[in-house]
């Protein structure tokens, strides 16, 4: 017997509600929906299950378990947070989108079979493409489509997958599944899609940035984090997905750093983030998979603060390139501050969040180095090394050096408002008290914790790879060797498909569109000579018989030409006796009958 309610529904519905409050009472109704979420969440034992029975298939739509737990408890503290942020903001779409896309999720992680995964991960495009069209501008629309159509895309690859490996098992248990089949790859592939992996990726980066202020936030929480969470209770241990989190690791850093759009840097960071967690759930061991779900707890709190610190920085400027600000320190001290907590946190700074879960993966792939047939995790590690020194450059530092410090460009602002403030010192004080205290985080960790981030080793290498990065960002900076921030847009791999999709296009049309009007000009010419012979084709049959029949019976001249006459305007007109049109109509049946 169940007693808890639905993670999913308490958002889904009690989002539906929002536009019926009006003032101070819509925005503690809002607060309230996460917190009530929460204490729910925290009621519901472990392995508690809600079925769905269809005679003798049976759904469950929830199943609990310390995976699903941990993703459940940091999506309901980042709604609450994002909720405190957005409550300025007056737009009714974006808030009701916003408790939909959460509700999604949570019934994403929670979902006990394949289809009611399928159902809730459809629904995730559902809320987020909203987040984007609520921007209301002409790039948000563009890049909104695009999302919904990648998406769709994704969700079909998934549905296949899903449909073949019930054909094949006759199960949808959410279980372990070993690439090798045809269905294997097709979920496999249909998650990567939500996960941003290499070459799939452009929709991230294309659309985040056109969201709304709030609606980003939101977004860096849950499509990528999801699809990280599918691929930990799926694909534990999947030597690929280490070879596709390397590449994850490595490649938006160079995007990063020549971008201009902070949020767009900050979309790219994403990736490179989750990155780290691919690299963890392939791997596959258990301080592996520890890490990998800790580093996506830590990522969706200061990967929010800075988008939220941003936010604060477009809210109150109008502007979000870095080649526009700076100097902002001097008006927006408290935002600044809190960008700072965010930059040191992703850059895993001792004392900071991400040093206590990125560590994890590091060292599990140093210790996967030295396990026979492992060998190759050696240049993994390096490559991690290389990405964790890259993400300080364009998040640790770049995000916070040109936004609030670099040149002065003359802007001065308020300070963010302060339910901005409230939410944002939230996400703060969360990345400072898991940095120094990661204890309440590793107990709630999928398998038991037996590490220690506060070494000497770890510390001190941590520490002179944040040095060393520092002084390479300041010389570079001072040779003016330093990639400059231009107004410029840089190609991604989309590049590639949308000129193959253009050309693609363009060749099916120069060639289907003259053969379809050709094949048009052929019917109407044959369906106006078929009217033509149609429209009294009886007429001139009962003609043929009856002219000779009356030439036999020696009728000339213009007694012949009077009964033709006669004969075809009866006929067209219908007024012909009965036998002549009955005996017209069987002679018409047995030529038929014949010539087929």
């Amino acid at each position: 017997m169940t007693t808890s309610t639905l993670p999913a529904l308490i958002f889904m519905l009690g989002g539906l509600l929002i536009p019926f409050f009006k003032g101070k009472g819509k925005s503690v109704y809002m607060m309230l929906i996460p917190v009530a979420g929460f204490l729910n969440l925290i009621h519901i034992p472990m392995g508690e299950q809600h079925l769905l029975s269809f005679g003798d298939f049976h759904l469950v739509l929830m199943n609990v378990d310390r995976l699903s737990l941990l993703f459940g408890y940091i999506f309901h503290i980042i709604s609450l947070i994002t909720v405190i942020y957005i409550l300025n903001f007056k737009d009714n779409t974006e808030f009701v989108a916003g408790f939909f896309y959460a509700g999604a999720a949570l019934g994403t992680i929670f979902a006990g079979d394949l289809f009611t995964f399928f159902v809730f991960w459809e629904s995730l495009t559902v809320g987020s493409v909203m987040l984007i069209w609520s921007r209301k501008t002409k790039s948000a629309q563009a890049a909104g489509f695009r999302y919904l159509l990648v998406h769709a895309f994704g969700g079909l690859v998934l549905l296949a997958g899903i449909v073949f490996h019930f054909s094949e098992t006759g199960s949808l248990e959410m279980s372990q599944i070993t690439l090798g089949s045809l269905s294997s790859y097709l979920i496999f592939f249909g998650i990567g899609i939500n996960c941003a992996w290499p070459l799939v990726h452009p929709w991230l980066t294309d659309a985040y940035p056109e969201a709304t202020i709030g609606g980003t936030v939101f977004l860096s929480a849950f499509t990528t984090k999801t699809a990280v969470y599918a691929l930990a209770r799926l694909y534990p241990g999947t030597e690929l997905l280490i070879w596709i989190g390397v590449g994850m690791a490595a490649f938006p850093i160079f995007y990063a750093v020549i971008e201009n759009d902070l949020r767009r840097v900050l979309a790219y960071s994403l990736i490179n983030q989750v990155g780290f967690m691919v690299v963890g759930i392939g791997i596959g061991t258990e301080l592996a998979i520890n890490g990998a779900c800790a580093h996506a707890f830590n990522d969706i709190l200061f990967k929010g603060l800075l988008f939220m610190s941003m936010g604060a920085v477009m809210y109150r400027t109008g502007k979000i390139n870095a080649t526009d600000l700076g100097g902002l320190y001097k008006s927006m001290p408290w935002t600044c501050l809190f960008c700072c907590v965010g930059a040191a946190s992703i850059s895993a700074f001792p004392l900071f969040s991400g040093f206590v879960s990125k560590s994890m993966v590091m060292s599990a792939a140093a210790l996967g180095s030295h396990v026979p047939g492992q060998g190759s995790l050696v240049f993994v590690w390096l490559v991690l090394l290389f990405a964790s020194a890259g993400v300080f450059h364009h998040a640790g530092i770049k995000i916070p050096f040109f936004a609030f410090f670099g040149h002065d460009s003359g802007l001065r602002v308020k300070e963010a408002p302060k339910n901005m403030l409230i939410a944002m010192g939230m996400a703060a004080f969360l990345c400072i008290f898991i940095g120094t205290y990661p204890k309440p985080l590793y107990d709630i960790l999928p398998f038991p914790v037996d590490y220690q981030p506060y070494t000497i080793s770890h510390v001190l290498t941590q520490t002179e790879l944040l040095f060393f990065s520092a002084l390479a960002f300041v010389l570079l900076l001072l040779g003016g060797i330093y990639p400059a921030e231009q107004r410029a847009v840089n190609l991604d791999s989309d590049w590639i498909y949308r000129k193959a999709g253009r050309g693609v296009y363009a060749l099916l049309s120069d060639t289907l569109n003259p053969l379809n009007s050709w094949c048009e000009s052929l019917v109407r010419a044959f369906a106006s000579g078929a009217a033509g012979f149609f429209k009294d084709a009886f007429a001139r049959l009962a003609l043929f018989f009856s002219v000779n029949f009356w030439l036999a019976r020696s009728v000339r001249g213009k007694r012949l030409e009077f009964k033709k006459g006669r004969l075809y305007t009866d006929m067209v007109e219908g007024t012909v006796p009965i036998g002549i049109g009955a005996a017209v109509a069987v002679s018409f049946i047995l030529l038929v009958f014949i010539l087929t």
